[in-house]
């Protein structure tokens, strides 16, 4: 008896074929942080030279006296108390009057305006406290305008413009010189300073700092925008 033969096993339908979709392959991400954080840490490196130099240059400055002969020796007011000159004012105007004894300048300018309702500006009563001093009056002139150094500075430089002079000796505290020399110079006038080495701004390292670092900050503000701080109470704007 033969074996039947084996029987055909059902062939399954084949599923259609689906077109196929290329797969787009994303470029690797753009190491963008690490370019945002060098450039920030490039600019806080940039910002920190350009503050360390100028608070160097303030301090560098300051410790300077620059005394010669000149036209002019100019003292940068400060408060003054119905004419009497504040600790701060007083000793920049006793060493002007030093300066003038040493024969630097033939004239002093005492310089500062004055507030709503003040009898005097800073600059009558720093003019005043000299004569009073023995000053001869025919040597101190005061010029009462501006509100800050700049606008002091700018009014001096009017009236060394009108009398024919022109170089200046700048008295003011030792921090405030390099920002009153700049600003001195950008108003025309032929400057340099002798900053005073007494009175309450360089008493201790504290207050010597706190100016140091106000300085800094001023100096670079006028820098960008070749504008005063504005300050009441220290003669320092």
């Amino acid at each position: 008896m033969k074996a039947a033969p084996p029987r055909a096993r059902p062939t399954r339908p084949r599923p259609p074929e689906v077109p196929t979709v290329p797969v787009r392959v994303a470029p690797p991400p753009r190491r963008r942080r690490g370019w945002v954080f060098r450039l920030l840490a490039g600019a806080l490196l940039v910002g920190a030279l350009i503050i360390g130099g100028t608070a160097s240059r303030v301090w560098q400055v300051a410790r300077v006296d620059d005394r010669r002969t000149v036209d002019a020796v100019v003292v940068l007011g400060a408060a003054q108390y119905d004419g009497k000159p504040s600790s701060i004012f007083a000793a920049r105007l006793r060493h002007a009057e030093a300066l003038s004894v040493d024969g630097v300048a033939p004239r002093i300018v005492t310089t500062g305006g004055g507030r709503a309702g003040d009898a005097y500006t800073e600059a009558e009563a720093g003019r005043r406290y000299l004569v009073d001093r023995g000053v001869p009056a025919d040597q101190v002139i005061a010029v009462g305008e501006g509100a800050d150094t700049l606008g002091s500075l700018h009014a001096v430089a009017d009236r060394a413009g009108r009398d024919g002079w022109n170089s200046v000796l700048i008295v003011s505290d030792p921090w405030h010189s390099l920002r009153a020399r700049t600003m001195a110079r950008d108003s025309g006038l032929e400057a340099w300073t002798s900053p005073t080495r007494s009175g309450p701004v360089v008493q201790t390292r504290e207050t010597q700092l706190r100016y140091i670092v106000r300085e800094t900050a001023a100096l670079l503000y006028y820098r960008l925008t070749h504008a005063s701080v504005d300050t009441e109470t220290t003669g320092l704007g």
